[in-house]
């Protein structure tokens, strides 16, 4: 989930990080150069040109793609500016939103994938509709999907990572966000799901080095892990005792740390956020984000088998214990080594320092670049912002595009070829990207930070329906007609199941997932004359697409048959199995103990 915190603009000269040396610039094409040198080695790795292939990565990732690309796919540059500066303001309990992701997204694997799997979908969208019937739920589901990617997840990671990346190289922003939209497009048009979910594996790796390099530079510079917790509650701006109180008219409680700073469970009624807040109430929307948004699902869809997905699941939750560590520490101990700065109370100087009179805790993190970090390692931190806008960005954009080809426009187009439905997804993909830079004056406006909060009431109203219908349908029977292999308890049976969505297999121009890889159409096998080769610019602009002329070969009957086979199946080795199942309790055990530590 991401950090109940704004990213905001910093404007003063004071905070701009100037990477001109040898040493910044080198690591920083570095990083670009192993980014793009993977997207293109993946491009070549798997096959594009079909459904499965480009939106499902050909269902052949292994755990550790899984488990990275879910990490970076949740992780933002909003979460660096986020978590670190309400860190700064508030102390450890932001830190819950995190760990509280721990729990859920084992109920993912062990729970909500295998119904997925077993009902031979792609969308979540699609799902339901196997699941109620009617076109109305699967439309309805697809635009709030896309209207939230495109006005919330998309606008907050790219104005903080934009903003970063001015400061650091003093680009007008515009051209930043233009950069980075663009670089972020190319993989993403071109390579697919796959691809991002290879370069996702490296900007993970990307963002917990770069991290953790920049949470020991700051633990060192704060005198360490106990001197924090002695010397947070004593960060107060030195300019509190000036104050004129007729101005200002400034509680204490403005610029004092709260005195529940180092407990991540608040009293449910004074506490900034209650304990069943925190405990109930995130989970409900966590619920509806790792077990039933399209981001999250269709990496786990693009998984080798269910332990695979299962694995990924814990390897994802391993990695969810290091927020706190890497971002919510880091920005207390920026409010501790610069508090006149971070926690700054005076209109006048907030607008100063930071470009916004309401407070500057959220240049937290980039305080600690600007001053801690020396040559290269500066570069380094840039990277990871870098790493951390583009994972989620790319991801983004690929699941709308698989959003909006899938359920939108191959209901309007219900004769859609297969070639049809990938230029339309990249297509897509490249409308999102003119939408998402026309929405940057608005974010620019929203630098109180009411923007955010007007996101998060709004995914607070629309979660828990969502969720609560994504519930029903996976583990209540009685809901609709029980279709088989749609609800959890049913997952393994055997009788034969005629799907809700009966009306699109009857329309024999449309191609199912299998019939789609293996070259088919409909009910019918239709043979495929060989076409006259095109120039060669033409089939290198093809390839580099993904969009294939050539002719496939028929498959056989049998061989569709083992295909959707293999595409449904949810059995497991039972020793790999057990060797993730004890790894999740595991995991489990760590997260109750670090709860209890911090309670």
């Amino acid at each position: 989930m991401k950090a109940s915190a704004s990213p905001t603009p910093i404007t003063s000269p004071s905070q701009t990080v100037a990477i001109n040396n040898a040493a910044d610039i080198s690591v920083i094409v570095m990083y670009f150069v192993l980014v793009i040198s993977v997207g293109l080695w993946s491009m070549c790795r798997t096959n594009r040109a079909t459904v499965g292939g480009y939106f499902l990565a050909g269902r052949d990732m292994r755990w550790y793609t899984v488990g990275a690309s879910l990490f970076a796919s949740n992780i933002g540059s909003g979460h660096f500016v986020g978590l670190a500066g309400t860190g700064a303001a508030n102390g450890l309990a932001v830190g819950g939103f995190e760990w509280n992701a721990l729990f859920i997204v084992l109920l993912l694997g062990w729970l909500f994938v295998p119904v997925y799997l077993t009902a031979g979908v792609i969308t979540m969208p699609q799902y339901l509709m196997k699941r109620f019937g009617g076109n109305r739920i699967r439309l309805y589901l697809s635009l709030i999907s896309l209207f939230l990617y495109i006005f919330t997840k998309i606008s907050v990671d790219m104005f903080s990572g934009a903003v970063f990346i001015q400061q650091a190289l003093g680009w007008n922003i515009y051209v930043a966000v233009i950069a980075l939209l663009v670089i972020t497009c190319i993989y993403t048009v071109t390579g697919g799901l796959a691809a991002l979910m290879y370069t996702d594996t490296v900007q993970t790796f990307v963002i917990i080095v770069g991290a953790f390099v920049l949470m020991g530079y700051s633990f060192h510079e704060v005198g360490g892990y106990q001197a924090l917790f002695a010397m947070y509650k004593e960060a107060v701006p030195t300019l509190h005792d000036s104050l004129d109180p007729l101005r200002y008219n400034i509680s204490d409680k403005c610029y004092l740390p709260r005195a529940d700073s180092y407990n991540l469970l608040r009293d449910a009624v004074t506490g900034d956020l209650p304990w069943p807040g925190l405990i109930f109430g995130i989970t409900i929307i966590a619920i509806w984000f790792w077990c039933s948004d399209q981001v999250i699902i269709q990496r786990c869809l693009a998984a080798k088998n269910l332990t695979h997905v299962k694995a990924g699941c814990v390897l994802c939750g391993y990695i969810k214990l290091l927020p706190m560590y890497l971002m919510v520490m880091p920005g207390m101990i920026s409010r501790v080594l610069y508090p006149n700065e971070v926690a700054c109370v005076v209109p006048e100087e907030c607008e100063r320092i930071c470009g916004t009179p309401v407070g500057c805790s959220n240049i937290a993190y980039p305080k600690l670049v600007v001053t801690l970090m020396p040559n290269g390692l500066r570069g380094l931190m840039l990277a990871v912002m870098l790493a951390a806008l583009m994972s989620s960005l790319a991801s983004i954009f690929n699941s709308s595009s698989t959003l909006f080809t899938m359920d939108i426009w191959a209901r309007i187009r219900k004769g859609a070829s297969d070639k049809e439905l990938m230029i339309v997804g990249r297509v897509w993909i490249l409308c999102i990207v003119a939408i998402s830079i026309g929405w940057i004056p608005v974010v620019q406006a929203a630098q109180s930070g009411q923007l955010f909060d007007y996101i998060q009431s709004v995914t607070s109203y629309l979660a828990p329906p969502i969720g609560a219908v994504v519930l029903l349908g996976v583990f209540v029977k009685r809901v609709n007609e029980p279709l088989h292999r749609l609800v959890y308890s049913l997952r393994y049976s055997q009788d034969e199941r005629i799907d809700l969505d009966i009306e699109e297999e009857a329309k024999p121009n449309i191609k199912t997932q299998e019939e789609a890889e293996n070259g088919t159409t409909g009910k019918h096998s239709v043979a495929i004359e060989p076409r006259k080769k095109r120039n060669f610019f033409i089939r290198c602009c093809g390839w580099f697409c993904g969009i294939s002329s050539e002719p496939v070969p028929e498959p056989t009957k049998e061989e569709k048959v083992e295909a959707m086979r293999k595409m449904t199946d949810i059995s497991e080795n039972t020793i790999w199995s057990t060797v993730v199942n004890i790894n999740a309790i595991i995991m489990m055990c760590v997260a109750i103990f670090l709860w209890g530590f911090y309670a």
